[in-house]
């Protein structure tokens, strides 16, 4: 995959968690008891993580060449952590 697919790959991503993220937000009310604390924490946690993922989008987009792979697994790791945590908060509704 060159540098240019790989932007767009990422850009693609950056754009459905920030969709998801929205959807979750409106799905929190459908949590009680326990779980709707849970889900909360949760979702707040959600965001930390977007935002990380989005600094690392920005310096995918600005990294130069020596920098791409560091960049590039930076980013990788942070949309996993992010994946990792939306499947833990879907488990909640």
């Amino acid at each position: 995959m060159t540098k240019e697919e790989f932007k767009q790959q990422a850009k693609n991503s950056v754009d459905e968690i920030f969709a998801k993220i929205d959807e979750l937000e409106r799905k929190k009310d459908k949590a009680e008891g326990d779980a709707h604390a849970e889900y909360e924490e949760k979702l707040q946690a959600l965001k930390q993580k977007k935002k990380e993922l989005q600094a690392n989008y920005e310096q995918l987009t600005k990294a130069s060449d020596e920098k791409w792979e560091e960049v590039k697994g930076a980013f990788s790791s942070a949309n996993d952590s992010f994946k990792e945590g939306l499947s833990k908060i879907k488990s909640l509704i």
